[in-house]
């Protein structure tokens, strides 16, 4: 139990964390919802929002309950990174990225984009412990009439 503890708070952290964000885009759509993916620029904010907040509360269920552990982190891995290139990266830059509109902060630049990404960030490297834990089950079933590795 003790050697696998790490892994457990890391599960209980990240699984909180996107299925309290996911709740917040349908609880609060204009803080953090539709409203907040079409100020980003975001295309199609009436769709996308949605369903990356359900996606996010999935994935958070599914990791909180270590059950295709893996396979949700690597979907909610794919989350940050399009958070991180829509939302951060013109931070970082100090003007737009193609649609994704440059967030009003007080400073722009390396620093600036560090301190905003810091969850964002966090989040891809406790995505990527969970699927080096869990490994990816999605492909790899086998039917009840195959053998088992041992």
């Amino acid at each position: 139990m003790r050697r696998e503890l790490p892994m457990i708070l890391i599960r209980v952290a990240i699984g909180l964390v996107f299925l309290i964000e996911g709740a917040l885009k349908f609880v609060f759509p204009d803080e953090f919802g539709v409203a907040f993916f079409a100020s980003c620029g975001i295309p199609f904010a009436n769709l996308v929002a949605p369903c990356v907040g359900g996606v996010e509360i999935a994935g958070g269920i599914l990791i909180l309950l270590s059950f295709f552990a893996g396979d949700a982190a690597l979907v909610l891995l794919l989350v940050m990174i399009s958070t991180l290139v829509t939302t951060k990266i013109p931070i970082l830059l100090g003007r737009p990225l193609g649609p994704f509109v440059l967030l009003k902060l007080p400073h722009y630049g390396f620093l600036s984009f560090l301190h905003e990404a810091r969850v964002e960030v966090f989040l891809i490297f406790a995505t990527l412990a969970v699927i080096v834990d869990s490994g990816l089950q999605i492909g790899h079933q086998r039917e009840w009439y195959q053998e088992r590795e041992r």
